[in-house]
């Protein structure tokens, strides 16, 4: 049996997906409100899996925080998949960033340890990756730096990486994935359905930002072949290219039929956006779509090596343009 978290979010739906047709049993952490929703959306795209099989996952209820439900929950599993976590760039939720990110991830290698896990599979973040100096290209070698360019969504990223190292010293065998920017179908009011969202309202303006693109299906792929390997105490860039948020945006242009952003927010534009991103959101008493970091890290450029995880398990990338037409496609329907 595997034990899987975050499960019902967007890389931990297609990864249940990968680990059923692979004949696994799971056993599914969630909360206890959990929507279902895009699970279900993930799964109506694949449309390959008869209903029976879902009879194979066993959802339980239970937080990372819960030392004891923890150990209940990883009885007689051979293997975990720690996909949950918290992605945000509002500057109010460091605390939830941490407590989740870090102390959660903490909380399960070490329970992880207890039950001599056979392989532990960690989600981390291109974000938890130090920034290559000059525009070099960054990989799983570039040392990370403290540095006010840092998010604290990447800050609780690298937190829990250095949990999952400290277990590895412990004797837990595991790997770590840093999933570029994943793309995908099945988001519609988040992540790259919001992309595809804005572009269908007519966008006027891109980012001159370059930053690496996945599939998603490529880094649940990714995941369970790596946690399926004897390989052990690595990380792993997982990325298909590098773009620029031009050129995704002018795919989405393309495959949806309407007209591409022409014009190029330079530093000033950003700034007014998220700004006035922030004050709206106040207005209507939600989170703002743009945030000072999205604008700041939307305006860099950061190229990523995909080589040492193509030449560990001999792998082909989905071509984002590929990505970009089924998740248009899936999205528009």
């Amino acid at each position: 049996m595997v034990f899987v978290t975050g499960g019902t979010g967007f890389l931990g739906s297609h990864l249940i997906h990968s680990l059923l047709l692979k004949g696994k049993t799971i056993r599914a952490l969630k909360r206890k409100n959990s929507n279902f929703e895009l699970f279900e959306r993930v799964f109506s795209f694949y449309n390959d899996i008869p209903a029976a099989t879902k009879t194979r996952i066993e959802w339980v209820d239970g937080d990372l925080s819960d030392i004891i439900l923890l150990d209940r929950f990883l009885q007689n599993v051979t293997e975990v998949y720690h996909a949950a976590g918290i992605v945000s760039f509002q500057p109010g939720d460091r605390k939830r960033l941490m407590h989740t990110n870090v102390e959660g991830t903490a909380n399960l290698v070490n329970t992880a340890l207890e039950h001599d896990i056979r392989k532990f599979c960690y989600v981390s973040s291109i974000a938890a990756i130090g920034r290559a100096d000059n525009n070099t290209i960054i990989d799983e070698n570039t040392v990370w730096k403290a540095s006010k360019r840092n998010s604290n969504y990447a800050v609780s990223k690298y937190g829990g990486e250095r949990e999952v190292w400290r277990g590895i010293e412990e004797g837990l065998k595991a790997v770590i994935v840093n999933p570029a920017v994943i793309l995908g179908p099945g988001e519609l009011d988040s992540g790259f359905g919001k992309m595809i969202t804005v572009v269908l309202k007519g966008l006027k303006f891109y980012s001159k930002g370059t930053n690496g693109f996945v599939d998603v299906r490529d880094v649940a792929r990714a995941m369970t072949e790596l946690t399926g390997s004897n390989i052990t105490g690595e990380r792993f860039i997982v990325s298909s290219g590098n773009h620029t948020y031009k050129e995704i945006f002018e795919m989405i242009a393309e495959e949806t039929g309407k007209p591409a952003p022409k014009i190029e927010a330079n530093s000033l534009m950003a700034n007014i956006a998220w700004m006035l991103s922030f004050f709206q959101g106040k207005f209507l008493n939600r989170k703002p779509l743009i945030t000072k970091e999205t604008a700041i890290t939307a305006s860099e450029t950061y190229r990523y090596s995909n080589t040492k995880i193509k030449e560990a398990l001999y792998y082909n990338f989905i071509p984002i343009r590929d990505t970009i037409k089924d998740a248009c496609s899936f999205y528009t329907k």
